[in-house]
């Protein structure tokens, strides 16, 4: 059980039978009356932002989630499909729950696929990926990185991000999946 002591930023708890993550919380002790929590909570399933208030000390049961490393494999019909890493069991994901992936999706990369009830709900890349750059206005001699400017670069999978002047096509490039910004190339 989870009490709301324990609540924190990311805290994932099971509420009315579904799985939600706490994005912010505010204890309050007012003047007269017991302690209660202000919390915003994010449906795990549907995505869907929920304001509640709990009373103090007030406890929920964990939503038991487990996490798979699954390797995606090829995209067929608008389904996605990946691979348990160990069992080599298949599943299949529609756009909709890869919405916050579909820019980081390589075949033969394992992701981290999160279940709830057996159900895959949440798909998560890599903390960094190396991407290809396959279009980008061409580098001009004299272009430093101290200089700080930028360009927009489209990588193989489609994403457009700001790169560095000195970046050219064709090279690979190292990306922060949770920003989605520039880190550093990457020697061939």
């Amino acid at each position: 059980m989870i009490s709301t002591s324990d609540f924190k930023k990311g805290t994932k708890i099971l509420f009315k039978g579904e799985p939600y993550s706490v994005v912010s919380y505010q204890h309050v002790k007012p003047g007269k009356g017991g302690a209660f929590l202000k919390t915003k909570m994010k449906n795990m399933i549907t995505g869907l932002i929920h304001e509640d208030t709990f009373r103090s000390g007030e406890k929920f049961p964990s939503p038991n989630l487990e996490y798979k490393e699954m390797q995606y494999l090829y995209e067929d019909d608008g389904l996605y499909n990946f691979m348990d890493q160990e069992s080599f069991d298949q599943v299949a994901l529609n756009k909709s729950q890869l919405e916050d992936v579909l820019d980081y999706l390589q075949e033969q990369v394992t992701y981290t696929i999160l279940y709830f009830k057996d159900a895959p709900i949440a798909v998560t890349p890599p903390m960094f990926m190396e991407l290809k750059i396959t279009e980008t206005t061409p580098g001009v001699r004299g272009d430093t990185a101290q200089g700080g400017a930028t360009k927009s670069a489209t990588l193989e999978t489609g994403m457009v991000i700001q790169v560095p002047l000195f970046v050219n096509e064709g090279e690979i490039i190292k990306v922060d999946t949770r920003s989605g910004e520039y880190i550093e190339r990457v020697k061939a």
